[in-house]
């Protein structure tokens, strides 16, 4: 993989996993910070001291040669070796004047150790400056005599690194290092998205691809686990649609034999319609357990126009006398899922609200419909509300409607089945990956709403 192509990559995988990834690098980040600062720290500890030896003997050793040169050479040759130790060494050499113009020295935190070092072995009175007439360097003073002299040296000769050095290759070390935690943040998380993905998609109802069985032992084991524990629920899968075929056939064949005998038998009229509706009864119950039982299929999920469904269920139950139903339904409340299902999450949802929504002064329920379209863009959600005005729940109850063989008696009245519609709904809901909430209406009444993620 070639480096430039790598950063974006590490940044983009950056932004999808902004979990573990970012703690990962954030504390890289903050150790690498801490040790360049430390390193930064106990460089300047450590290289002070011999940086100042260092510029401090370069300064003695070209005063003192050139002081004695200048007094040891013949007065006619001074002019010759001035010249020369401007072009050679670029060392020049000034009479010191009263009215010179001194900038004071170079403000940085050798310089006081340096100037304590020089006037030590050349004398209290040597001088220091940046600039002399206007001239910028190194400049030192001496004596010959009782004549003064300027010596100046071109500032590289005796500059260290300096503040903004030392902060540029920080700066540069630091960011290769970040990046360095970003790419290791991201060997770390790899594995652990990768499995998140695939946890998701077996949470959508999909089988993921296996996951691979290398890397680092913890890894390995956790994707061998996984692989085992897919393979573990496909077989689930496979025998429970083995065992809800057999229930089908095993116990419907019978109850439409025994409907069928009592159509023959010699019964009174109210013994056949009793035993019919028992029988009716049974075969409803063991719908809703085949219902709660087959799995929604992801790959099933198609273009499905949620407005034009619930339209179609409102008017078909508006048929029976003893329900008035008002719908708001927006257009184009498209989502993507199984037509197939999602009617019949519709058809409890009605249900339920038609059997226990009906009030003691009405001979028939009241049930409202409404759906909308909010959001936009990725944000784009359909929004499907179905309330009734009944007698409602207990507030603490409610988390109770949605679980299995659930049937609130006292606060919803009569109750028939076995109390697997609402968890039907629940169940699908989930697949669907929708969000279903349940509250008490103002003004009286249960209210279902469901949030699902919109197309276009």
């Amino acid at each position: 993989m070639k480096f430039p192509r790598l950063v974006p990559r590490l940044f983009s995988l950056a932004a999808l996993k902004s979990g573990l990834f970012w703690r990962t690098f954030l504390l890289l980040g903050v150790l690498t910070t801490l040790s360049m600062s430390a390193w930064v720290g106990m460089i300047s500890v450590v290289q002070r001291e011999p940086q100042v030896q260092q510029i401090s003997s370069q300064v003695i050793s070209v005063v003192t040669i050139t002081h004695a040169a200048l007094t040891h050479s013949a007065p006619e040759l001074r002019r010759e070796l001035l010249f020369e130790l401007v072009s050679n060494e670029g060392i020049r050499i000034f009479t010191l004047e009263d009215d010179d113009e001194v900038e004071p020295p170079p403000d940085n935190a050798l310089m006081p150790d340096i100037e304590a070092l020089v006037k030590a072995k050349l004398g209290k009175d040597t001088r220091f400056s940046s600039s002399v007439n206007g001239m910028p360097g190194f400049w030192v003073s001496f004596k010959i005599g009782e004549d003064g002299y300027w010596l100046m040296l071109e500032r590289e000769r005796i500059r260290g690194l300096t503040g903004i050095q030392w902060l540029g290759w920080a700066g540069v070390v630091s960011l290769l290092s970040l990046l360095g935690a970003a790419l290791i943040s991201s060997l770390i998380n790899r594995p652990l998205a990768r499995l998140t993905a695939a946890t998701r998609q077996l949470a959508e109802g999909r089988r993921p691809e296996p996951l691979p069985e290398k890397g680092p032992a913890e890894i390995a084991q956790a994707n061998r686990s996984f692989n085992q524990m897919v393979r573990d629920l496909a077989q689930v899968e496979s025998d429970r649609a083995v065992i809800l075929a057999g229930i089908s056939h095993d116990l419907r064949t019978p109850l439409a034999r025994m409907g069928l005998e009592v159509e023959m038998a010699n019964l009174s009229n109210e013994a056949r319609e009793g035993i019919q509706s028992d029988i009716g009864q049974m075969d409803a119950i063991i719908g809703q357990f085949l219902d709660y039982a087959k799995p929604t299929e992801a790959s099933s999920f198609i273009n499905v126009d949620l407005g034009a469904l619930l339209s179609e269920t409102a008017h078909e139950v508006s048929r029976l006398h003893d329900v008035r139903i008002t719908t708001d339904i927006a257009e184009h409340a498209q989502v993507l899922g199984n037509a197939t299902d999602l009617k019949r999450v519709l058809n409890n949802l009605i249900e339920n609200a038609r059997r226990y929504g009906r009030t003691a002064e009405t001979d028939y329920t009241e049930i409202d419909i409404k759906c909308t379209v909010k959001g936009m863009h990725s944000f784009k959600r359909v929004v499907v509300e179905v309330q009734d005005h009944g007698p409602g729940v207990p507030e603490g109850e409610i988390a109770q409607l949605l679980k299995p063989f659930t049937r609130l008696d006292a606060a919803r009245g009569q109750a028939n089945g076995a109390g697997l519609g609402l968890a039907i709904v629940d169940r699908v809901l989930q697949r669907h990956g929708a969000e279903l909430q349940v509250r008490n209406r103002d003004g009286g009444g249960l209210l279902f709403q469901i949030t699902m993620k919109a197309l276009g």
